[in-house]
């Protein structure tokens, strides 16, 4: 095992290295580019995604399916993978970070757009889609988008599941002490009765479970900073200016290359936004929207909270949090932000273990779609209940065992969903390009999309086999 661990250790570090990173911010960049910049349209997204279509076809609300985005993107990643990229890139991985959230507001709202535009209704009405139905439909590589359901549904038991719940198990039992058993035995339930009622159920929680914890994080962090308000300039200065030069960071924190410093921020944003993954137009079809873009900018919505603004706070409590207290550990990113949010007397700590045990519990609720979805593709729809029912049980396994092997794993599938997704978004570019085109940029947002295009499908069978 610890030899097969080394292996895929070893591919994760070629497939999240330089060419996966390149490939995601150039696909970010290119998209913004021939897209015009939707990311100026945030303020109307925001807008759009607490309004409702109700005369629009689809299975939830359009905050409905960002809320169950958010829930599957937001997590400890957005605290502890700060913290990994500070650590190892300094304080300057934040801007990165943060930049390639910015950028990634394109790829987002093109992802959402093409889940729209090539999503398919069951015999029963229910909505479909996903890059592996713009792969399917749009290009005519059905083996591709069975590739990418391949990776989503394995990548579900990993990222999504199993080390999300052991996230939850560990810090329980160092926070309070209690058996892990325990903990899986509780999160495990609370899974169930969520998951078992299919889509409308994850997104009636969601709804719900989202807003209250990114609210109580947010405000927490704000609290945090104001706090430590008179480190608050110099962190922003630090932040920026060891961005493109490193050696000036100082303190305890690492020196090195721009290359470096800009590999780990850059890294860190791509993986927690999941912006060119492919996860979230997977619920975004799910969505009630009159047209494809309308969702597309609400889909963008979910890239600006978690990366622009959660990501952004994290890094500059923990930036501040160190000038404020030198004697912070830097050995690693999960002792690293521990140690900064602890210094904060009496809101500190308990914000830290609230926040990673929400956002790693909202992960696995996502997550569980994603991977349903994925596995009624390949399938058919007879194979979502037992689907439903193992993913249950890996919550259970995730709270109990140790995951480093399978944290590796999750990266390699990660990475292996990025690659037939970015394809389709490059080569499905005049269509994004065309129907941003006609909604957006030429004031046809309210309008009505043609749903003669929307293929049914046999829901009792296979999606791969009847569209």
């Amino acid at each position: 095992m610890e030899t097969l661990n080394d292996i895929i250790s070893s591919i994760n570090s070629v497939l999240w290295g330089w060419p996966m990173i390149i490939l995601l911010l150039g696909t970010h960049l290119y998209l913004s580019v021939i897209l015009k910049f939707p990311q100026r349209k945030i303020f109307k997204a925001i807008k759009l995604s607490v309004s409702r279509d109700k005369e629009a076809a689809g299975d939830v609300s359009q905050f409905g399916a960002l809320a169950t985005a958010l829930a599957a993107t937001i997590g400890t990643g957005n605290i502890v993978g700060v913290g990994t990229a500070i650590a190892l890139g300094g304080p300057g991985a934040v801007f990165w970070c943060w930049l390639t959230g910015v950028f990634g507001i394109s790829t987002k709202y093109a992802e959402g757009l093409l889940a729209i535009k090539y999503r398919v209704k069951t015999a029963n009405g229910q909505m479909l889609g996903g890059p592996m139905y713009a792969l399917e439909r749009g290009l005519g590589w059905k083996w591709l988008g069975v590739l990418f359901a391949l990776f989503c549904a394995l990548a579900s038991f990993g990222i999504g599941c199993t080390v999300q719940a052991n996230a939850i198990s560990t810090l329980t039992m160092e926070t309070f002490h209690i058996s892990p058993f325990l903990v899986g035995g509780v999160v495990c339930g609370l899974t169930g009765a969520v998951i078992l009622g299919g889509v409308k159920s994850i997104a009636r929680v969601c709804m719900a479970f989202v807003p209250f914890m990114a609210i109580f994080y947010v405000v927490g962090c704000f609290y945090i900073l104001c706090a430590n308000s008179s480190y608050l300039w110099p962190a922003l200065q630090m932040i920026v200016s060891s961005a493109f030069n490193p050696s000036a960071a100082g303190g305890g924190f690492v020196g090195g290359s721009i290359m470096m410093v800009a590999r780990y921020g850059i890294s860190r944003g791509l993986f927690s936004n999941e912006s060119g993954m492919g996860s979230a137009p997977i619920v975004a079809a799910a969505a009630q929207t009159r047209n494809p873009v309308r969702q597309a900018l609400v889909s963008s919505s979910g890239t600006f909270w978690d990366t622009v603004v959660i990501c952004a706070l994290t890094g500059l409590v923990i930036v501040s949090s160190a000038l404020a207290h030198p004697d912070i550990n830097f050995t690693d990113g999960a002792t690293l932000t521990k140690s900064a949010f602890s210094k904060i007397p009496f809101v500190g700590g308990p914000l830290l273990n609230i926040g990673q045990f929400t956002f790693a519990f909202s992960t696995i609720l996502g997550w569980s779609y994603y991977g349903e979805r994925a596995v009624e593709y390949l399938w058919g729809k007879c194979m979502t209940l037992p689907y439903r029912v193992v993913y249950i049980i890996a919550v259970f396994a995730g709270s109990v065992v140790s995951l480093t092997f399978v944290w590796n794993m999750a990266d390699c599938f990660n990475a292996l969903m990025a690659i037939p997704n970015l394809l389709s978004l490059l080569f499905l570019s005049r269509v994004l390009v065309r129907e941003t085109n006609h909604y957006l940029w030429n004031d046809h947002l309210n309008e009505q999309m043609n749903d003669t295009e929307l293929a049914e499908v046999d829901d009792s069978a296979s999606s791969t086999g009847t569209t």
